[in-house]
């Protein structure tokens, strides 16, 4: 045996340059079939999955655990900060809607460049979509830009919880904060109306025609006494607000800062500014009112319906639908009854339209 495993050595050294002996070769040939028992046979491919299979798999498996991990999560905090979950909730749906609003806008804005669309020739729903976001950009922009300094991300969220209204869009509201909020702007704009009518009545003796000074007068006085003008009475005045002395290009600093205040807008710019701001606003409306006179109003939901009034100055909240698309289709009679020259009736008739109608005073 020890020669055996000798001459096995200098073998596997000089290339099996020494035979081994036949009872080395019998004990070999014994010792094969047994070595095949011992480690059996080969297991086949088949029981193995896919690399594809394999990452499926994981990631199936990652999502069931994140979502029993997340279940868990939210019964926690419902169940020992039942007033944080709420925020919570509420903060987490918030973010969805937005990042949602954010992607339809970046389909449509593609549309537009893709097919060379212009706004006004979008849809109402795209239109209206597209106007509504871009207000919610510009509030969240002022949000990102003082949270850039370290560490203000903290100060940023004490300023979300105490400042609801000021600092975050109708997507991070409790049903309760946007009937309370939708009240307190609607009466901050309600505050600028007695500004503006008093300015109607003062601009009369400067009106040039005898019948318009008349019908300005009646209309005023109508108004004065709580009741609600007719669409004839609106549209018998477009001459004077076409140009002097109630055309867009005349309008006074004050009159454009109570208007502003009128339509939501800030009135702390300079007069050219206010002015471009005043057209801009207004001409997207008339926009919007040509889009939606188009569908049709009985194609809009409720909720469309009423933030519809409520943009155009209607506090929508407190009355019945109705009524809504009731006061909504004497709206769109005026408005597409106006040229391009005589808007500035339309930014007037947020305050002449609404002021009197039935439930917009509480």
């Amino acid at each position: 045996m020890a020669l055996s495993r000798v001459c096995w050595a200098r073998a596997g050294l000089w290339g099996s340059a020494v035979t081994p002996g036949p009872y080395v070769t019998r004990k070999l040939q014994l010792a094969r079939p047994r070595a095949g028992l011992a480690w059996g046979a080969p297991r086949s491919s088949n029981l193995h999955l896919s690399p594809k299979a394999d990452v499926k798999s994981l990631i199936s498996y990652v999502v069931t655990k994140t979502k029993v991990i997340n279940g868990k999560y939210h019964r926690f905090l419902g169940r020992h900060f039942p007033r944080f979950y709420v925020l919570y909730t509420i903060f987490m749906k918030g973010l969805q809607m937005f990042w949602a609003d954010a992607k339809k806008a970046r389909r449509i804005k593609t549309y537009m460049w893709k097919h060379n669309v212009k706004f006004h020739q979008l849809s109402y729903r795209e239109m209206e979509h597209l106007r509504q976001f871009r207000r919610d950009v510009t509030k969240c922009l002022f949000l990102g830009i003082i949270s850039i300094p370290p560490f203000a991300n903290y100060l940023v969220f004490l300023l979300m919880y105490l400042f609801p209204r000021q600092l975050l869009i109708q997507h991070f509201w409790t049903p309760k904060q946007q009937i309370d909020f939708l009240d307190i702007y609607h009466a901050l704009r309600k505050q600028s109306h007695p500004e503006i009518l008093g300015y109607l009545e003062r601009v009369i003796p400067l009106v040039s025609d005898a019948g318009l000074r008349w019908h300005m007068t009646e209309l005023c006085t109508k108004i004065q006494h709580g009741t609600h003008p007719a669409i004839h009475d609106i549209l018998a005045l477009r001459e004077c607000f076409s140009n002097h002395p109630l055309g867009m290009n005349q309008l006074h600093a004050l009159q454009m800062k109570a208007l502003s205040r009128a339509m939501l807008l800030t009135p702390y710019l300079p007069s050219f500014l206010l002015r471009h701001r005043l057209k801009t606003h207004t001409t997207v409306i008339h926009q919007l009112d040509k889009a939606l006179a188009k569908l049709g109003i009985g194609h809009l939901t409720p909720q469309e319906v009423k933030s519809a009034c409520y943009l155009r100055g209607l506090n929508s909240t407190h009355i019945a639908e109705e009524r809504c698309r009731t006061w909504l289709g004497e709206w769109l009679q005026i408005s597409c009854s106006l040229k391009e020259a005589e808007l500035s009736l339309l930014l007037h008739n947020v305050v002449l339209l609404s002021i009197n109608y039935t439930g917009s005073r509480r």
